[in-house]
């Protein structure tokens, strides 16, 4: 009988490791399955499509201004060289302030750009393209709003063939004063700040023409 019962405890230990040892391998497994890669599922600080906005944020921006831009001379590298340039904006609004056209002219690089905003009425969102003189092609969005006199918007692009997360931020300092920026962030965790671009209001009949800046 203690014969007996000594077998029966060592089968009863037996299917005990057994299904311990299945039950470990199916959590290594499903551990396994999960993505190993942290940043594949993460976003940089603040990152969101979802902010919204109202059809007169861009009101402000109507008419002509001077512009310091700052821009990083090497994105993506740890750069710490900037250059800086001048530049004209003028900006024209259309079906009642729900698409905004801006034509920025650099005349000391030779080239210009082209912003188109567009108001989704019913997302209450902006989507801000960019086009430059250099390749004539439309940039992917970045979708956002102001909120009050600060505004952000989000997307997702390449640089230089690197997918990269891209945030605007506008603030609007005072009624002849704001200021853009740009950055990009490469691993999903932090943001480079490349590009920055001072406004100062200015008289539209001296620098703009047609809605155009002036060669």
């Amino acid at each position: 009988m203690a014969g007996s019962l000594k077998e029966t405890s060592k089968w009863t230990l037996c299917k005990v490791l057994v299904l311990s040892m299945a039950t470990c391998a199916a959590v290594d497994n499903a551990a396994a399955a999960q993505p190993s890669d942290k940043s594949a599922t993460s976003l940089p600080p603040g990152y969101t499509t979802t902010r919204t906005g109202t059809v007169h944020d861009f009101e402000y921006f109507t008419g002509g201004w001077t512009i310091k831009q700052h821009r990083l001379k090497k994105r993506g590298v740890g750069s710490n060289e900037w250059e800086d340039f001048p530049a004209t904006l003028c900006m024209s609004p259309y079906l009642g302030g729900m698409i905004t056209v801006d034509e920025l002219y650099v005349p000391t690089k030779g080239w210009a750009g082209l912003t188109l905003r567009t108001f989704n009425l019913a997302k209450h969102q902006w989507s801000i393209y960019w086009i430059s003189s250099a390749d004539g092609e439309l940039d992917t969005p970045v979708l956002g709003g102001f909120n009050g006199n600060h505004g952000e918007f989000y997307g997702e692009d390449q640089d230089d063939d690197r997918p990269v997360k891209v945030r605007f931020q506008w603030n609007k300092l005072d009624h002849d004063h704001a200021r853009w920026e740009q950055a990009f962030s490469y691993d999903n965790h932090t943001w480079e700040t490349n590009w920055t671009a001072d406004f100062v209001r200015a008289d539209t009949a001296a620098v703009c023409v047609a809605g155009r800046p002036k060669r």
